[in-house]
């Protein structure tokens, strides 16, 4: 089966800063994938990549089929991209239920989902009326995850979902990513190893803007060297995988 979503070799500059220097990934169907990689590797930018928000001066992005590169972030998204930024980027002033109908692509989108975004987050359901900022950094989260459920996606991009997160928040934060990869395919960006080696199937890593690994998650976990190299991480000494 043809991945949903391929990047061969992009390139991509904020500014005059040369950041993505020849990142290619592939994204299986109806799987999670893992992007890794230190603080600055560029593992955000490829997200923005993707979505149209940094387009790349060199390289394809394909998604679904078709070449998306040097879309606008709209199109890119009406293809069927949902994007999960870094720091939640919610609407502080507008309510619960305002973030989430904010996000609808077509007239009754957010109807169609309530009952799956609200059984997903129940919180949300209990404190629709609030506003963005009353809400705790979790709940931040959550509302921001479940604003890209509204329309109708083939693919998420979810970037850093436990950054700031109490360690219960993280299990939650988990089910819920472990419950949507049921019906979408997920790209998701994680620091936290311990979160993405048990979530995802697939591994990218990133490391001075370019691929320089990439398989099964369950024989990265075996590769104590590999992750200490390019994540800094010693998988002893967090307790491996389990």
């Amino acid at each position: 089966m043809e991945p949903i979503l391929k990047l061969e070799s992009i390139h991509t500059f904020i500014g005059q800063f040369h950041i993505l220097e020849g990142v290619s990934i592939e994204v299986p169907r109806d799987s999670i994938t893992v992007l890794l990689g230190r603080n600055g590797a560029g593992k955000t930018t490829t997200l923005k990549s993707i979505i149209g928000l940094t387009p790349p001066r060199e390289g394809k992005v394909i998604f679904d089929g078709r070449e998306v590169q040097g879309k606008r972030a709209y199109d890119v998204a009406n293809f069927g991209i949902g994007y999960v930024p870094e720091h939640r980027a919610v609407f502080r002033n507008l309510s619960v239920m305002e973030n989430l109908r904010i996000a609808e692509k077509k007239r009754g989108d957010f109807e169609h989902k309530a009952d799956f975004i609200f059984d997903l987050f129940p919180d949300l359901k209990r404190l629709y009326k609030l506003p963005g900022n009353h809400l705790s950094g979790g709940q931040q989260q959550m509302l921001a995850v479940a604003r890209a459920l509204v329309a109708d996606n083939k693919l998420l991009l979810i970037d850093e979902p436990s950054e700031g997160l109490a360690p219960i928040l993280i299990e939650q934060m988990m089910a819920a990513i472990k419950e949507l990869s049921k019906t979408t395919t997920i790209l998701l960006v994680e620091q936290n190893f311990i979160m993405a080696s048990q979530l995802a199937e697939t591994f990218f890593i990133i490391d001075d803007g370019k691929t320089v690994e990439n398989g099964k998650m369950a024989d990265l976990v075996k590769n104590d060297e590999l992750v200490k190299r390019y994540l800094g991480v010693n998988i002893g000494a967090v307790g491996g995988a389990e």
